[in-house]
């Protein structure tokens, strides 16, 4: 008998796996390939960090609807991410990722505030 026959649940328990996820796995495995220090990948890694990914964005998302508008207008919307990131300590590491948004009138008012107070020192 060969090895792979002794467990022949492993392959369902693979399909299942999959069902169980939305995020496309090639996506990730794409993301993770792109990092210089990543050789290979191990097929329960990779299902792991996808399954991660995806239950973080679940997060992300929640807590954005909760925080913000969502909860009036049933809708999530970019500011409402922007907000949580910034005023929820969890997701303050993308507050980079993920600014509010300005106006460029309002960009460009800073900016020339700005150079004033350097042009003074």
């Amino acid at each position: 008998m060969k090895m792979s026959q002794n467990n022949p649940d492993k392959d369902d328990q693979t399909s299942s796996n999959r069902k169980t996820i939305s995020l496309p796995i090639s996506r990730v495995r794409l993301i993770m390939k792109s990092s210089p220090d990543v050789s290979s990948i191990n097929q329960d890694a990779l299902f792991l960090t996808t399954k991660a990914t995806e239950l973080f964005v679940q997060h992300l998302a929640l807590s954005s609807f909760n925080n913000g508008s969502g909860k009036e207008t049933k809708s999530l919307s970019y500011s409402d991410l922007a907000k949580t990131a910034e005023e929820t300590e969890t997701f303050h590491f993308l507050a980079d990722i993920l600014p509010k948004k300005i106006l460029a009138r309002d960009y460009l008012k800073s900016l020339e505030q700005m150079q004033e107070e350097e042009a003074d020192f």
